[in-house]
């Protein structure tokens, strides 16, 4: 993620009016553990105590939406397709306002109840350990952004011509009933039914768009294993474009046409940054790719939505290496706790400094050295970006610019070569799942032979500036 306009955090606050969940609820104390043959609300972790669920993993979502977007009013349907990790007499999903009307447990009718920001399921027979099972919920209403602790909209967020849906960190629940955190990811189908004019922008590859009775469907499809937050329902007034690339890669750009004068030159580097990012760290992770561009000013940021990048505005060079850099660093290869999430915008930042260091730029040095020279006071040495904290700290400067340094300190220590032969097997060798940095730094040192903790404690998890090698 980068903040479109290069604020030094992630976003600024807009003024859009959100639901003001993620301090009271998300960034809550989770509840007690819950018993036996109860999933429990959260996925355990320390910053977003209520995020995700405990007691089964979702292998697929099937969302139908039917989105009006002069009224604002979603009506929709979600079918999950799960695996029991235990036996669930309850289990819990993220679903944040809009009114359920029923719930279905593979197609018996289940009691539920409404909890906060969870939906509380009781089937009627109980999924055992390790059995597949089906949940279907229906809902509809007028769906809103939740507030996230910096204050900016997360979620689905309305705009002056449909909605820009962008779900880091916990936006996913605003729309759809979810397992809503990276640990646990699915393949994805979406259909999606706007006003005729309107087009609906999802993930993947798009099977197809019909329109009938003043309305248009349009049917996308992620096979690749999908984190909730980057998923995304975008609609708007968008020109689109649609090609092949050399390596078979299927692109769609949609870009509202306010945006488009503007985004078109940055647009066409695509399949290069595509091209030299896949010679960098292995090959592109997923079938399709492109861009959505919006015109929504009140936003303030840009999002890595999988395999199709969401921008609030026409993005700049450095802004499309960052996001297409995510592909593979925070969508391919995820996070098992948001505490590391330096391992997604530290990478993705350092790929910036690679891309202007390769493309006849500032060398990543000269990058490093300017940011170094700031004082001991300032704030990129606020504090350490391994485990920067909840809240608003998850999208500082530290996580991104000093979580760059880091990697910029080892590539360093164990020179050119050893540094990218580390990039390019991080990427690969946990593609389509997760990472933490204990993995991270167990395979520099493992592919360097140097020992690399001290170097990694010093840059992630000191406070105030480190001394530099």
């Amino acid at each position: 993620m980068t903040p479109s306009r290069r604020h030094p955090a992630r976003r600024r606050t807009a003024t859009l009016a959100t639901v003001p969940v993620a301090v009271a609820a998300l960034l809550g104390a989770a509840g007690p553990a819950a018993p036996g043959g109860t999933g429990g609300p959260g996925a355990g972790d320390p910053y977003f105590p209520l995020s995700g669920n405990g007691g089964y993993h979702v292998r697929h979502y099937g969302l139908t939406l039917r989105y009006d977007t002069a009224s604002r009013r979603l009506d929709a349907t979600a079918v999950l397709t799960a695996r029991a990790t235990q036996r669930l007499t309850r289990f819990d999903l993220d679903l944040s306002g809009l009114t359920v009307t029923a719930v279905t447990v593979d197609h018996r009718a289940a009691a539920f109840r409404r909890q906060g920001q969870e939906l509380v399921v009781t089937p009627r027979r109980a999924p055992r350990a390790g059995q597949r099972f089906r949940v279907e919920v229906a809902y509809h209403g007028t769906p809103k952004p939740v507030t996230d602790p910096d204050g900016s909209p997360d979620g689905w967020i309305p705009t002056d011509d449909g909605a820009f849906v962008a779900g880091e960190p916990q936006g996913a629940m605003t729309w759809f009933p979810a397992d809503n955190h990276p640990k646990d990811k699915a393949a994805y189908d979406f259909t999606i039914t706007v006003p005729q004019g309107r087009t609906a922008v999802a993930n993947g590859v798009l099977l197809g768009q019909r329109t009938a009775h003043g309305r248009t469907t349009f049917r996308w499809r992620e096979t690749r294993p999908m984190a909730a937050y980057l998923a995304t329902a975008t609609i708007g007034t968008f020109r689109t474009e649609r090609y092949t690339t050399p390596d078979g890669i299927q692109v769609y750009n949609a870009v509202d046409p306010r945006e488009a004068h503007a985004a078109a030159p940055v647009l066409k580097r695509l399949p290069s940054v595509l091209k030299w990012e896949s010679a960098l760290f292995g090959p592109y992770p997923f079938r399709a790719a492109g861009a959505i561009v919006d015109h929504a000013p009140d936003v303030g940021y840009a999002l890595e939505t999988q395999s199709r990048p969401l921008y609030d505005s026409a993005p700049g060079l450095d802004t499309l290496v960052h996001e297409s850099a995510h592909q593979w660093f925070g969508d391919s290869v995820s996070l098992t706790s948001w505490k590391d999430i330096w391992l997604n915008e530290g990478f993705a930042t350092y790929a910036e400094w690679l891309y202007t260091e390769q493309h006849g730029g500032d060398s990543a040095q000269h990058t490093f050295d300017t940011l170094y020279a700031r004082p001991a006071g300032d704030s990129l040495w606020a504090y350490p970006p391994g485990d920067p904290g909840s809240g608003a700290r998850i999208f500082g400067t530290p996580v991104y610019a000093r979580g760059a340094m880091a990697l910029h300190e080892l590539r360093r220590a164990v020179g050119d070569r050893d540094f990218f032969r580390v990039l390019r097997a991080w990427a690969t060798t946990h593609r389509g799942g997760h990472g933490t940095t204990a993995q991270f730094v167990r395979l520099a040192e493992e592919k360097s032979g140097k020992q690399l903790k001290g170097l990694f404690h010093t840059w992630l998890y000191t406070s105030g500036k480190p001394d530099s090698a």
